[in-house]
């Protein structure tokens, strides 16, 4: 079964955003948890809620993969804005409980200038602060381009940041696959040797859901910028690859390219058209 779909508006609520993804072919989604740029959430509507269980369900929906607003970083120097990533990271994990055991993705943060170390060491404080023994929600770790200071540029930092955090079994992470390649991993050409380093390093059994994006550069630019799936470096032929390998089954492939909902639905079922069950 291939579970793949995109990212697609809140606006409307819960309800609206399966009926959405329904339309477009798909059978899961990503959405902000509030204004990516921050703020205040919207309250949650449970009528909404127990509409969008019982559609999903109907559906055969995978796990919905939801994302933290850009604004937050969890490895600034700055502590009036730590506080403000913490606090929304543990607000958005309670409101996380409406739609009890689905993922909540995060980019790491940026460490501007303090070195990769600090920068780890604070997101890891800000993880041990808000995961609890109670929660159904696994917290995805996104894996990042290496753009600017970012942290999560390798398997390595993601490894690092996990291996100081207490609740382990509460973490995952979130491939992108536009990032890694702008990263310097070669998904084109030596997919299975990536999958393997991600395991070695960090353990396949972490891995919960990819963001499927097409790339604007080239292998190690660094520069996070996606394209349409097949209009990019990484290509169509290669991606088809991703979402059919073995190591990856039953994940949730979110689509984060530059679209509209026409977009995504051609896209969607170009890659079910590709899509090989091994």
């Amino acid at each position: 079964m291939l579970y793949i779909g995109n990212h697609t508006t809140s606006s409307k609520g819960y309800a609206a955003m399966g009926r959405q993804m329904i339309k477009n072919g798909g059978n899961t989604f990503a959405f902000f948890t509030r204004n990516p740029r921050g703020g205040k959430a919207k309250n949650i509507d449970e009528k909404d809620v127990a509409k969008f269980l019982e559609l999903s369900k109907e559906n055969g929906f995978g796990k919905i993969v939801a994302h933290a607003p850009y604004t937050m970083n969890c490895a600034a120097a700055r502590e009036d804005l730590r506080d403000f990533a913490r606090e929304t990271m543990k607000d958005d994990l309670k409101r996380m409980e409406y739609t009890p055991g689905n993922y909540y993705n995060f980019h790491p943060g940026s460490h501007v200038g303090q070195g990769s170390e600090a920068g780890i060491a604070k997101i890891a404080e800000i993880l041990n602060d808000v995961l609890t023994e109670e929660q159904s929600t696994t917290v995805l770790l996104e894996t990042m381009a290496g753009k600017g200071s970012e942290v999560g540029r390798s398997f390595q930092e993601i490894r690092a940041i996990m291996d100081l955090v207490d609740r382990k079994e509460k973490l995952g992470v979130c491939l992108d696959t536009c990032h890694v390649w702008d990263g310097g991993y070669d998904i084109v050409g030596n997919l299975d040797g990536v999958l393997k380093e991600f395991d070695e390093v960090i353990g396949l059994e972490r891995l919960k859901a990819v963001h499927l994006n097409d790339s604007m550069n080239g292998l190690g630019s660094h520069k996070d910028r996606h394209a349409p799936i097949g209009e990019g470096c990484i290509g169509l032929e290669a991606l088809a690859r991703v979402i059919s390998h073995p190591a990856l089954k039953g994940i949730p492939f979110i689509l984060e390219t530059p679209n509209d909902d026409e977009g995504w639905t051609k896209e969607i079922a170009l890659l079910r058209e590709k899509y090989q069950e091994v």
